[in-house]
């Protein structure tokens, strides 16, 4: 009989190396899927979007519309500032992101108080931005907006 001496290989084994180029391939396709959750953009870190008759308030931006533009219990869409202006009870404006939380499509369909989007369904409420039907569990990220006298400022 010969004695043969067995070296011990160094380094991981061929189903290692395998195993975690499959992972690694997984977190991969995974990350670059995204998913549902938005770690940004989230409604209650950008304020609550309501009125305001300060004057400073508004300083730094244009006006974007009359308080007579946007109709009680809906909204209006503004396409090159992406949001939406609503007004859900008689003197009082809100504004949101028109950038949908699903998929960040931006959205320009307005019916009633529902704007939509058109790549995965997603609807929400334009007077207070919350989710009325998914894919998207997020809600509309809330914009600043002032009203001075008849004017609408968005902040």
């Amino acid at each position: 009989m010969t004695s043969e001496s067995v070296q011990p290989r160094s380094g991981p084994s061929r189903r290692a190396v395998v195993a975690a180029a499959g992972a690694a391939g997984l977190t991969v396709a995974l990350t670059a899927c995204g998913s549902d959750d938005k770690a940004s953009g989230s409604s209650t870190e950008q304020g609550s979007g309501g009125s305001a008759s300060s004057p400073e308030a508004g300083a730094g931006g244009a006006a974007l519309a009359k308080t007579a533009d946007i109709p009680e219990g809906s909204g209006k869409i503004f396409k090159d500032e992406k949001v939406v202006v609503s007004q859900p009870a008689a003197g009082q404006y809100k504004a949101f992101s028109t950038i949908c939380t699903h998929r960040d499509c931006p959205m320009v369909d307005l019916k009633d108080d529902i704007i939509s989007c058109t790549c995965h369904g997603s609807e929400f409420s334009v007077l207070d931005g919350s989710v009325k039907k998914g894919p998207a569990v997020e809600p509309l990220a809330a914009k600043q907006v002032t009203v001075n006298g008849d004017s609408i400022t968005l902040a």
